[in-house]
């Protein structure tokens, strides 16, 4: 592994732990010439799957662009860090588990939406009127009368 500060390919591996439940493995390494340290992640490379938009275009899933939809929806909101991460490896681990190569942007929507709805709800209505793209107050009402009906269940 390079360092990423003076490129030597001199380094070597000071601590080693599981994180992402186990799926990806987090190692703090050093560098021999320069002494700096770093942190690198080693996980399954898992394949491809692609997301049909809502106008019939196809991509890449990228999970930098769920966990920004989170944080976005998360902000000013006790919800950390962590959580966010968790919730994504989440859907990543389901959207693998799933063993198709393509799925639809709503699904994925609704699995971001499930798991908001788990842990802050004013999280999940901000993403939910993004998501859903809400035009009035009316829709909004709607959607926290039925968020509240199910906590009432």
């Amino acid at each position: 592994m390079k360092c990423p500060y003076c490129d030597s390919d001199d380094t070597r591996v000071i601590d080693s732990r599981p994180t992402e439940d186990g799926h990806a493995i987090r190692r703090r390494r050093g560098c021999e010439h320069c002494g700096k340290r770093f942190t690198t992640y080693e996980k399954v490379e898992e394949s491809i799957i692609m997301i049909i938009k809502k106008d019939g275009r196809r991509e890449a899933f990228d999970r930098n662009k769920v966990i920004n939809g989170i944080i976005r929806a998360c902000e000013k909101r006790p919800v950390s860090l962590a959580e966010i991460e968790q919730i994504t490896a989440n859907i990543e681990r389901g959207l693998n588990n799933l063993m198709e190569k393509e799925v639809k942007s709503d699904f994925i929507g609704e699995l971001v939406m499930d798991e908001l709805k788990k842990i802050d709800e004013v999280a999940y209505v901000r993403f939910a009127s993004v998501y859903r793209q809400f035009t009035d107050a009316n829709t909004f009402i709607k959607e926290i009368e039925e968020l509240l009906a199910t906590k009432k269940n």
